[in-house]
């Protein structure tokens, strides 16, 4: 049984969305001038804070912070389907464009935050599109980093604390993800993207847990999975 996605109000999530058996979701700029511009007006109609993205040729990265529990599914199914009927209707083609489901996990503290939001960013220094995340134009780092005036943005309180002034956050920021990344943080990352499970300490897993009733990891030996199995292996203890 597949667990249900971990949406709470004001608990921000890591979202994946790629095209349809790896196929680009993005055939030029007008595309993506589009796909942000629905972004833009999804997540302010469903109550959702974007603090970070990237478009990337076949799929889509974004962190966003829910006003309410159920407003990331909301936004992404009205997102997801405005997007393709105007993708088909432009671009001559039917059917479906993203591939099942989105994906996403909860991230909660400050340096997990932040180090996701680097993630991000860092996609197409990843991919070897760009010397410096600030080339790329499809992302949020000119935004955070104040080389142009997103309007998409909304800064999260982790990434505001990085200074007391928004001189000094952009440049704090630019700094940081010009570092080098350990391998290991970003396998980790996309593990608990792959995975949906909770990327932080193991403090807050256990909080989260304790608040949902489930797990919010891996499950181990002795832990009943999520859905009714769970719960029903849990009450016959």
């Amino acid at each position: 049984m597949r667990c249900p996605r971990i949406d709470l109000p004001d608990v921000a999530q890591h979202i994946i969305q790629r095209g349809n058996d790896r196929q680009s979701c993005f055939f030029d700029d007008t595309d993506r001038l589009g796909y942000l511009q629905d972004l833009r007006e999804t997540a302010r109609q469903h109550g959702c804070a974007i603090h970070a993205y990237v478009l990337m040729s076949n799929h889509v990265h974004l962190l966003a912070t829910p006003a309410a529990a159920g407003q990331i599914a909301r936004m992404m199914q009205s997102l997801g389907r405005r997007y393709v009927r105007w993708i088909n209707a432009r671009h001559g083609r039917i059917g479906t464009l993203w591939e099942g489901r989105y994906k996403a996990c909860p991230v909660i503290g400050e340096a997990y935050l932040l180090r996701c939001l680097r993630y991000i960013e860092r996609n197409p220094l990843r991919a070897r599109m760009v010397d410096e995340a600030a080339e790329y134009p499809w992302s949020s780092h000119r935004g955070n980093i104040g080389a142009v005036d997103d309007p998409l943005l909304s800064p999260h309180p982790a990434w505001q604390g990085l200074a007391s002034s928004p001189a000094l956050r952009h440049q704090a920021w630019r700094a940081l993800v010009a570092e080098a990344v350990d391998s290991n943080e970003t396998e980790a990352i996309a593990a608990h993207l792959q995975r949906q499970h909770l990327y932080g300490s193991e403090h807050a897993r256990q909080a989260l847990e304790a608040r949902l009733g489930r797990p919010a990891g891996p499950v181990r030996r002795g832990r009943p999975p999520c859905g009714r199995a769970g719960r029903a292996a849990e009450n016959a203890r």
